[in-house]
């Protein structure tokens, strides 16, 4: 099975069919996915000009898009080798079993769903890098009222989420599931009391 790296490669082959190396940009998706496949695949063909069905794509938008991709994989990539240091610490410390704080970090191990998307067509509209970094900057920090990457405070409590967590708060503005860790205990209180209905009939 074809690792990231040589995806990229095949997506960037100016020898290459524009089919193949679409679908080659697609596979990379299957190895980083910030937002899960579906939600970062529009991401991409909104910002770069793609046509999401588009089987014939221009070769200088996949690139665009790839190049989006590999930005925000480098900054994922920091944050993994920082928080692979921090557990080696702990271990020599005797902390062996992972604090509650790192579920979110096992549920989105090798890069998938950091930023999960429920709605595949709502979606924060910044550079991927740009969204990750806001994101790992609150991890880092002091829990906060508003979503860590668009800062909205309409955040709604949701139920039977698509995947793990299977309940959880999701940010009205941009559309992500926000970590739990990232709320104080009186946002994530709001939170449960609203409805995203409710936070589209204000809109």
């Amino acid at each position: 099975m074809a690792g990231f790296r040589s995806l990229a490669r095949q997506v960037r082959d100016p020898r290459g069919d524009p089919a193949l190396r679409r679908y080659s940009l697609r596979k990379c998706l299957e190895r980083f996915a910030p937002y899960g496949h579906r939600a970062t695949w529009d991401h991409l063909c909104a910002r770069h000009g793609i046509g999401p069905e588009d089987r014939d794509p221009d070769p200088a938008r996949l690139v665009g898009a790839l190049s989006e991709l590999e930005e925000a994989r480098a900054v994922w990539l920091a944050y993994e080798s920082g928080f692979a240091e921090r557990r080696r610490r702990e271990k020599r410390d005797g902390l062996r079993r992972p604090a509650s704080f790192d579920d979110w970090h096992r549920r989105t191990w090798g890069g998938n769903g950091i930023a999960r998307c429920e709605d595949p067509g709502v979606h924060p509209s910044a550079p991927l890098a740009e969204v990750l970094g806001r994101l790992i900057s609150a991890l880092g920090s002091e829990p906060g009222t508003a979503c860590p990457v668009c800062a909205e405070h309409g955040i709604a409590w949701r139920q039977e989420l698509k995947q793990e967590p299977w309940s959880g708060p999701v940010c009205g503005g941009c559309g992500i599931v926000v970590p739990q860790h990232v709320l104080t205990p009186g946002a994530l209180a709001r939170a449960r009391r609203v409805r995203l209905r409710d936070l589209a009939s204000v809109a």
